[in-house]
């Protein structure tokens, strides 16, 4: 259905849940929040509490310090316990997409099998990777039933790569192997009919050619979201306008999903060619949000994107709801036997009710230029 705005906006609803599978990753990008959880070779030993965002590794998990994680990731894997909590979720949250993360999926050995459990109990699989070793992976992963990748592209040159990257892993020469093996990956996800999403996260106005310089590169079938830094504020979504306004992009449609904060805004480039830039839109559970500390318009900066499944290394599936408030994760039964389930259930519903009734009435945006 569309709402009547300055350009009309698209509605569905949230059925997808995101799942952390593994939490290594061969990438050290200073802006990553690492799906809430802090990165796991740094803290191995370590207890709640004491838990640091960054080490050795020179991975960053920008969130540890103040959302009171509470455990560390592992790998996911293709057994009972992992079917049991996919179609847990399924029936209790009416599920119908399992968009896999990390960490970096590609350096799961078991990624195919995760998703061929994910399809067999009638999901969609999706998967958000930086192609580290998409090429070996890529066929399994598509004969398993993988229907799209969100590839993370951080540079076009060594150079730019390099720059968002740990100092002490930032060379030239690995950044350039980090980038090949990427279009490698690209490439191979299309030969396997795997639908392709490039994420470009521009954190400042220096990354402004950069963004020029992918959009060159990459051929119109390669779909192109830009995404703003949540570390870089203000500074970063003002770059991503100036972009799209250096490219004479005009916004031709709104996609907003009920029920989660994640959304996005199609611009036509002159050409044809469509462009997304993805925003984060206030939406808050109603009872679980309420009372928390970060619930303003500038310590929230993610709102309730959707439920995520993570497994810590006791073997038990965990269930969060926030990034910022990793305090809020819960093992899976517990999470079932919560008011959450039911209190999801009636967000997506008022959200949709909501969107609907102003269909037929102008209304002052409600986004925030956020990732």
């Amino acid at each position: 259905m569309a709402i009547a705005n300055a350009v009309p906006t698209y509605i569905d609803t949230d059925h997808s849940l995101r799942i952390k599978i593994i939490d290594s990753c061969g990438m050290t990008c200073t802006f990553c929040h690492n799906e809430g959880t802090p990165v796991t070779a740094d803290n191995l030993g370590k207890t709640p509490g004491t838990f640091v965002p960054s080490g050795r590794t020179g991975r960053v998990s920008i969130y540890t310090p103040a959302n009171g994680a509470a455990f560390l990731a592992a790998p996911a894997q293709p057994d009972a316990d992992y079917v049991h909590a996919l179609t847990a979720l399924r029936d209790a949250l009416d599920i119908r997409e399992a968009h896999l993360t990390g960490g970096e999926p590609t350096l799961h050995p078991g990624l195919p099998q995760l998703i061929a459990r994910a399809a067999d109990a009638g999901l969609r699989v999706r998967m958000t990777s930086n192609g580290e070793r998409g090429v070996p992976q890529m066929r399994a992963c598509a004969e398993a039933g993988l229907e799209k990748i969100n590839f993370s592209v951080f540079g076009t040159t060594p150079e730019e790569l390099a720059a968002v990257q740990h100092a002490r892993y930032g060379s030239r020469e690995r950044a350039a192997r980090k980038l090949a093996a990427l279009s490698s990956s690209i490439a191979a996800a299309t030969a396997h009919g795997v639908h392709v999403n490039a994420n470009i996260v521009v954190p400042g106005h220096d990354h402004i050619k950069r963004v020029h310089r992918l959009l060159d590169e990459y051929a119109p079938q390669v779909s192109v979201r830009l995404l703003n830094s949540l570390s870089h504020g203000q500074a970063s979504i003002h770059a991503i306008e100036q972009a799209l306004a250096e490219r004479g992009a005009v916004p031709e449609a709104r996609y907003v999903t009920a029920g989660a904060s994640g959304s996005r805004t199609a611009y036509r480039l002159p050409g044809g060619r469509r462009v997304y830039f993805k925003q984060i839109r206030r939406v808050r559970l109603p009872q679980t949000c309420a009372g928390c500390r970060f619930n303003n318009d500038t310590d929230c900066e993610e709102g309730f994107y959707g439920v995520r499944l993570y497994r810590d290394r006791g073997g038990v599936y965990q269930v969060g709801v926030c990034i910022q408030r990793m305090d809020l994760a819960r093992p899976l039964d517990d999470f079932l036997a919560s008011g959450l389930p039911e209190e999801i259930r009636r967000l997506r519903a008022s959200e949709q009710a909501r969107l609907t009734a102003e269909a037929d009435r102008p209304a002052a945006s409600d986004y925030c230029h956020k990732e």
